[in-house]
């Protein structure tokens, strides 16, 4: 009977709540939340009257401790869940999860809405892998972890970011990886969700001149178009190269071939336009 649920809640919309999410809160005996203010609202909506304790960075050290051995003295079944989202994924749960299981205490997870899943299948880029970083650290450290993007030899990057810092992080990034796309959606499921993207100087500019910019949790999809071939370790084709090989195999010329290559890749109109005088300068040299 002793039981550990990891329940994925609404990330905005509550019409997103399944029924076997439902289920469990309804049936459990204990309720772990993060703010338990805000989960509340989510309880009441659907009419599920539980006890709650809170569960947070602040004192999970102590408490996971503190649950397991409940769940198991008392054999509860007792469900975590995070102000939006899943549990342990940028938020607070994986104490509790690592206790339960060195406990042979059974470790359910109730998958449900994710904003990195949301944001990824609505980017429009190619997704086979990608990394995820959660909220990069404050300034003293942000130029480590762009660092580390860049380093990482994976194309796509997530990044979590507050509406007062997500003009700071898309500068940063736009000054690491100039000639990179970028995706940044906000308030995912909700009325007034948005999506821009393109490539990261537009974008830029875009968010800048944007007076509700500060409204609004972001994910920020960077497309690294930089990135290394894991096979041979050198850069993947420019650009430039594209243009070429279109120029010489379709006998066109270089307008042509630069709406070919927007047409066959995942480059913007500006990129390979900028590409294309870089090509120029190089051959008038």
């Amino acid at each position: 009977m002793s039981k550990l649920y990891i329940v994925a809640t609404p990330i905005g919309n509550l019409g997103d709540v399944s029924k076997r999410t439902l289920d469990v809160l309804n049936e459990c005996d204990l309720i772990l939340a993060e703010d338990t203010r805000h989960t509340i609202k989510l309880l009441n909506y659907f009419n599920i009257k539980k006890k709650m304790e809170s569960y947070h960075k602040f004192n999970e050290k102590w408490k996971a401790e503190q649950i397991v051995e409940l769940i198991k003295t008392e054999d509860l079944v007792v469900c975590l869940v995070s102000d939006a989202g899943t549990p342990c994924i940028s938020d607070p749960g994986y104490e509790i999860v690592a206790f339960a299981h060195s406990n042979q205490i059974e470790v359910i997870g109730i998958p449900g809405p994710s904003a990195v899943i949301d944001a990824l299948s609505i980017s429009g880029f190619e997704i086979d892998k990608f990394a995820f970083y959660g909220f990069l650290d404050r300034d003293n450290k942000l130029k480590e972890k762009i660092t580390e993007i860049s380093n990482s030899n994976v194309k796509i990057s997530v990044i979590y970011e507050s509406p007062r810092r997500v003009v700071k992080l898309v500068e940063k990034l736009a000054e690491s990886f100039p000639n990179s796309a970028i995706c940044i959606c906000s308030d995912l499921t909700k009325l007034h969700e948005r999506v821009i993207r393109g490539d990261i100087k537009e974008v830029l500019q875009k968010i800048k001149n944007d007076e509700n910019i500060e409204k609004g949790e972001y994910v920020v999809i960077l497309q690294n178009q930089e990135v290394k071939d894991e096979n041979t370790g050198e850069a993947k084709i420019s650009i430039e190269a594209l243009l070429v090989d279109k120029i010489m195999r379709d006998d066109c010329t270089m307008k042509e071939a630069i709406k070919k290559v927007v047409n066959e890749h995942d480059f913007s109109k500006n990129q390979v336009y900028e590409a294309s005088l870089n090509l120029k300068t190089k051959m008038s040299n």
